[in-house]
């Protein structure tokens, strides 16, 4: 693993200069530690902030540099990385090495200077952590944006001998592996030992590695055929309809900690076709992992359940999510309303199938509001045209 940063982080750029303050070194250590938690319970950017203020809240305070990814308390789990638009991609020379992040809960903005775009491109992100491939040799590596930190994983290519078969015979290496970065990313991370899981969309299977490997390990079973998923706290959940009955089953693929064996996908909620239909999306919300569907084929309502009542078969909807408001496309995230002055709360934002432009629905009163803006799902293809849509095009892999 690569413990320091690529580069210098200027959101996060510490000045050892700072004089010290009388009152800042007056506070007892106790008391510096127990705000310093509070703030990174909330937001690293508060931390790392906090930290900078004088040298003895720094040196009372556990340093996120070289634990950004190894660490869980130093993951940015809500910063996202934001789509520019108008094809100004990472990497992107009129960028100049430069990326900006947008705080889902806040609103805030930081902007960081990541080299690694000159010759990485990126596959997903989890947690906050983007999962990036290098070029020139396929590594898969996980960065802390934030903090520069990266983990070093096997090349994807090491996959290429194990899914050979899952592939027509003309398809050459090249094709292979753009097939193998549509994925999922899920991790577990467990006193600095890290494994990660590659949830592979188009050949319903996964792989796993540690940065101590010379190769991804493909399993030996499949998962049933599901999407979207999502996965968190080292869990994928995907969702399967049977084709008779349109009968729901959830299924939880666990990330194994070193040294565990990769179990198969275990079912653990089921969903008849009254209480709940398809399409159906997985959004964490909070603490809350959330379940959302329609009450009907004509797609009239929209459902939401809490993942922890279906699988204690408890089919109770939820009825608000406060000020937060939900966006859906290939992939659904969450934010707060404070960070959207524009955006309704309790609000689920998504483009209903069939239809061209993102529709609203209010949970809490089961109704369709008026869209937002006339931006067609056609039009986010040359550049989003208001802040919601650069949302938007982060649940979209084609955008992003």
């Amino acid at each position: 693993m690569a413990g320091g940063p690529p580069s210098s982080s200027p959101a996060l750029t510490v000045n050892s200069e700072v004089s010290t303050s009388p009152w800042a070194s007056s506070l007892p250590d106790d008391l510096v530690r127990q705000v310093a938690s509070r703030l990174l319970a909330g937001d690293l950017l508060h931390y790392v902030r906090f930290r900078a203020v004088c040298r003895p809240w720094r040196s009372g305070t556990a340093s996120p540099g070289g634990r950004g990814v190894v660490e869980p308390r130093f993951h940015p789990r809500r910063w996202m990385m934001f789509p520019e638009g108008n094809g100004l991609y990472p990497g992107h020379p009129n960028l100049h090495g430069y990326v900006r992040f947008f705080n889902l809960d806040t609103g805030a903005f930081v902007r960081a200077r990541i080299p690694l775009f000159q010759d990485h491109c990126v596959l997903d992100s989890y947690e906050g952590l983007l999962v990036l491939q290098r070029d020139h040799d396929t590594a898969i590596r996980l960065l802390n944006p934030l903090t520069g930190d990266i983990l070093d994983l096997p090349p994807l290519s090491t996959l290429l001998p194990q899914t050979r078969q899952e592939f027509p015979k003309r398809f050459r290496a090249r094709r292979r592996l753009a097939f193998l970065r549509c994925i999922y990313t899920a991790a577990t991370f467990a006193d600095g030992a890290v494994t990660v899981m590659l949830v592979f969309n188009f050949l319903f299977r996964v792989a796993i590695a540690t940065p101590q490997d010379q190769q991804w390990t493909i399993s030996t079973w499949y998962y049933k055929i599901g999407q979207p998923l999502l996965s968190t706290q080292g869990k994928t959940y995907v969702v399967y309809e049977t084709s008779v009955e349109r009968t729901l089953k959830i299924y939880q693929i666990d990330t194994p900690l070193p040294n565990e064996v990769l179990q198969p996908p275990k079912l653990i909620a089921t969903c008849t076709a009254d209480k709940l239909r398809q399409p159906v999306y997985f959004v964490k919300c909070d603490s809350e992992v959330l379940v959302i569907g329609h009450s009907d084929i004509s797609l009239s309502n929209i459902l939401v359940y809490k993942l922890a009542d279906l699988v204690m078969e408890r089919y109770i909807p939820v009825t608000s999510i406060g000020d937060k408001a939900i966006f859906i496309q290939e992939r659904a995230l969450s934010a707060s309303t404070k960070a959207l002055p524009t955006v309704m709360g309790d609000t689920i934002i998504y483009t209903r199938p069939m239809e061209d432009y993102h529709a609203q629905y209010h949970l809490s009163s089961g109704t369709w509001l008026p869209t937002m803006n006339q931006c067609s799902i056609l039009g986010t293809e040359q550049g989003p045209c208001s802040l919601v849509q650069h949302i938007i095009t982060c649940c979209s892999r084609g955008h992003w």
